[in-house]
């Protein structure tokens, strides 16, 4: 086979996996597939590092799922910068959300609502920052944890909902420099492992683009 038939081949295989084009030029994205397949009871996994699209690829994602909506955010308002965070995220959502604000106990709030299609848990970082620092009888020790993802993981599987759950990759850096970042690192690499290999689907977002992993 000559080189350029080779190249040829090569053009003809795009477009096969989530983000590529097809043979029309159409640029494909997950959308397409999740649009035309309704899904019941799934869980999502969307990870990725800080800025790189993950909470945007989840809104869109809940969006085309029909129904009722719950946003849970694990995040606090402690100062202004967070505050604001907040405020800017409400409005990215619009109306066709209801809102929980939950830093401890996500599993208690997804078993409690049940009259919901679609469940965004945003974010389980931050939600085990939380569990570090709060007094909930974890304290940063690693069983507690384990324990607490074990109870999200089980949640996540009993209602009819879609859930879907955004992370972020904070292993892919320099190794930090003091013992409680460490840990942090550790536990949150072993909770999204525990998450993905739960999870129906995993994606992977890099610079916006989400590439499915599982």
């Amino acid at each position: 086979m000559s080189i350029k038939r080779q190249k040829a081949k090569g053009r003809s295989q795009k477009g096969k996996g989530e983000t590529g084009k097809g043979g029309n030029g159409e640029i494909h994205s997950p959308f397409h597939r999740f649009a035309a397949s309704p899904f019941r009871s799934r869980l999502f996994f969307i990870t990725g590092g800080a800025r790189s699209g993950k909470s945007d690829f989840a809104l869109k994602l809940a969006e085309l799922i029909k129904g009722k909506r719950l946003y849970i955010a694990t995040a606090e308002a402690l100062d202004d910068e967070m505050t604001e965070r907040i405020k800017k995220h409400k409005k990215e959502r619009g109306n066709n959300w209801d809102t929980f604000e939950e830093p401890i106990k996500i599993a208690d709030v997804i078993k409690r609502n049940k009259r919901y299609d679609v469940i965004l848990l945003d974010c389980l970082t931050l939600w085990i920052s939380n569990l570090m620092h709060k007094k909930a009888g974890v304290r940063g020790q690693g069983p507690g944890v384990r324990k607490a993802i074990k109870e999200l993981i089980t949640a996540c599987k009993k209602p009819k909902a879609n859930i879907i759950i955004v992370s972020n990759e904070v292993g892919l850096g320099i190794v930090p420099d003091n013992k409680l970042a460490r840990q942090f690192r550790d536990i949150a690499g072993m909770a999204n492992q525990k998450i993905a290999e739960a999870a129906d689907e995993v994606y992977f977002m890099v610079s916006g683009i989400p590439m499915r992993v599982k």
